[in-house]
């Protein structure tokens, strides 16, 4: 379940804004509060929040230091600033701190129930980001950055291999079609990508099996088949030597680790 931290020192604000979203959300998000900076960095420190609501002003720990703390976190949530002083400076300060809102006081109940909706849905695209980006093997993601910079074969090359992934492409089959000797052709694409036409290729295959057990209930024999595997078997093997674990358990880690964001 996700967590919304609401951080204020006037308790009439604090209870008006956890009611606001505790009667919004119907039990589908765990609301917390804290008094003030101090207070929130404590519980920060024991907890994780998706959302942080937080008031400017504040003794010892104001908001905007509250906010720029959070940038050591691991997993730092995103932030709304609610403040009963409208001052540009604050405003421009939260803004840099990547702020999603800056709301005034007194605050008006519909306009903060958005900007907590607007506020996670932004949240959730960050994650999802960096759960793609985990995905991705760094050197394969190295690879495609550079793609630009290749040579008219090796980027034809790479453009081949990502629509025949599920075929038996080799080494000669890929220089015939592109009407290059093999052993030239090895050369310049380990020359080129850092990486050997078989490890580019296995490290392609396996990248696409990872998206295929994480965003589908597909069995492992027919994503096997689907990345270019004749038996389910050699892909298991290939699987784990890659990334340390089989299919089926990377499949219940990923899944696990997206239940416990949403």
């Amino acid at each position: 379940m996700k967590t919304i931290l609401i951080v204020d020192d006037e308790p009439r604000t604090r209870e008006g804004v956890r009611k606001t979203l505790e009667a919004w959300s119907s039990g589908r998000y765990r609301i917390e509060t804290a008094s003030s900076g101090v207070e929130a960095l404590a519980w920060l420190e024991e907890h994780e929040a998706n959302l942080l609501v937080t008031d400017i002003r504040m003794p010892e720990i104001g908001g905007l230091d509250l906010i720029e703390r959070l940038e050591d976190m691991k997993n730092p949530p995103v932030v709304i600033v609610i403040s009963g002083h409208p001052e540009f400076d604050y405003a421009q300060k939260a803004l840099k701190f990547g702020v999603i809102e800056y709301l005034l006081k007194p605050l008006d109940k519909a306009k903060l129930v958005q900007a907590v909706e607007l506020a996670l849905q932004r949240e959730e695209k960050i994650h999802r980001i960096e759960r793609m980006e985990k995905l991705v093997d760094p050197k394969l993601m190295e690879t495609m950055e550079h793609e630009n910079v290749y040579s008219t074969p090796v980027r034809e090359a790479i453009r081949y291999l990502d629509e025949h992934l599920h075929e038996s492409v080799s080494m000669r089959d890929l220089a015939d079609h592109l009407h290059m000797n093999a052993s030239y052709f090895s050369v310049l694409f380990k020359e080129q990508t850092g990486l050997t036409f078989s490890e580019y290729l296995t490290k392609q295959r396996i990248q696409r099996a990872k998206v295929l057990l994480t965003t589908t209930t597909l069995p492992i024999a027919e994503i096997a088949e689907r990345v270019g595997y004749q038996t389910a078997r050699y892909f298991v093997k290939v699987f784990r030597e890659l990334e340390q674990v089989s299919p089926g358990q990377y499949r219940s880690r990923v899944n696990d680790s997206a239940d416990i964001i949403q």
